[in-house]
């Protein structure tokens, strides 16, 4: 009987190691991943038959599905018309959307034109895209902006998420936008890598990405090249990193416009990173309407940036307006604890920094450090402009900065 007590005890260490080791194993298991693709659902890769519906079909799927699925679109030409991906019934399983081909939208402006958005994630969790091309056909609308004509449409955003948490653009091409070609809007967690978005440098407001009301989003390695904004931040934005852009042509890099109504919300902890500005507008700017307000910037930095040929290299607009006739007051917008380090290149206008802050609410806490302009002539000096800021001006600052003191300790 000890004998048998004995070998039990002796054996009941390793069945324990056992049962630990098939717990584990089922454990790391991974989850099955259900694949849809869209064909299975009359999807035609021809370019010419309607494929909506068999999109929403599979999202249908997708959404209900408790295990993470793959929305599969593969090479070919799909045509889409408006496009809502609602999320409110989903379970919230990972969903991904692979692109090998490209979907586009109708030839006829006015098919989408009237709707605030030409693709919709509206409420949706854990949500993906990956590859694959979005062509908007905007090229009509834009002529019949630029022509002067009165009855021509706002026009459509491209690729809208709103409401959203956790959500995944990586390999994403945009091109030829009727209005902004990503949006996100009232969205966290949100992480946009490896985009290339296009579109004519005479196209009006196709700003390249526009971020609204949104907290911690990344946008790394891409390539923007639109007839406005490359990246604007709206209001209510948080906790913003940009790194790694090419960018123009273009307007540059916006925060804002701000201020527009008297009780929008700030803008703060906006971080632009390595980023090339090629023949822009401007570079880094700051906008914000002349008008009441109880808004705010602050805690922004832009480093490490290059500037080829631009026109406003570094621009605090508080004047900004597009009403007519514009009211011509003040703006009330707090712009403070903004920092410029490591800015070099060129600037096609004499002036290369410009400061135009509020007389009711001057601009605080300005720093620049290592900044080097030069205006792009044959030996040609860059200037200066700044009115109502002050700050202090670290190391190199070329052009100098007039109402920034310099920091003795550090030059």
């Amino acid at each position: 009987m000890i004998y048998k007590t004995s070998c039990l005890l002796l054996l009941l260490p390793l069945a324990l190691i056992f049962l630990d080791f098939i717990l584990i194993s089922s454990l790391a298991k991974p989850t099955p991943v259900t694949s849809l693709n869209v064909l299975t659902y009359g999807a035609k890769p021809d370019g010419s038959k309607d494929s909506t519906k068999a999109f929403l079909a599979a999202w249908e799927v997708a959404c209900a599905s408790a295990k993470p699925t793959t929305i599969i679109v593969p090479e070919g030409r799909f045509l889409v018309g408006n496009l809502v991906f609602q999320g409110k019934k989903c379970t919230d399983a990972p969903i991904s959307i692979r692109i090998a081909g490209s979907i586009i939208a109708p030839e006829d402006y006015k098919v989408i034109a009237s709707s605030r958005q030409w693709i919709l994630f509206d409420g949706v969790t854990n949500v993906s895209i990956y590859g694959g091309l979005l062509d908007a056909q905007g090229s009509s609308l834009w002529k019949c902006k630029n022509d002067g004509g009165k009855k021509c449409p706002t026009g459509a955003k491209s690729l809208l998420f709103d409401h959203s948490n956790n959500i995944t653009i990586n390999g994403l091409k945009s091109i030829n936008s009727q209005k902004f070609h990503i949006v996100i809007d009232e969205s966290n967690n949100v992480n946009i890598h490896g985009v290339e978005v296009s579109a004519d440098a005479d196209s009006p407001n196709t700003d390249g990405i526009h971020i609204d009301k949104s907290h911690s989003v990344n946008i790394t390695n891409s390539r923007i090249g639109t007839g406005d904004d490359c990246i604007s931040i709206g209001p209510g934005s948080t906790y913003v990193s940009i790194n790694g852009i090419q960018c123009g042509p273009g307007h540059g890099i916006s925060i804002g416009s701000l201020g527009r109504s008297e009780d929008e919300q700030g803008v703060q902890n906006v971080m632009v990173s390595n980023v090339d500005f090629t023949s822009t507008d401007n570079g880094v700017r700051i906008k914000t309407w002349g008008k009441d307000s109880k808004s705010f910037v602050r805690n922004i930095v832009f480093q490490h940036i290059k500037m080829k040929m631009v026109k406003n290299p570094i621009i605090i607009d508080q004047h900004y307006c597009l009403d007519k006739p514009c009211p011509k007051k003040e703006s009330g917008v707090e712009i403070s604890n903004v920092r410029y380090e490591d800015i070099q290149g060129t600037s096609k206008t004499e002036v290369a920094v410009k400061l135009d802050c509020s007389k009711e609410k001057p601009c605080t806490d300005i720093v620049m450090g290592n900044v080097n302009l030069a205006w792009q002539m044959v030996n040609g000096s860059a200037q200066a402009s700044c009115n109502n800021a002050n700050g202090l001006a670290k190391h190199v600052v070329v052009p100098f900065t007039p109402c920034l003191k310099r920091d003795l300790l550090l030059t």
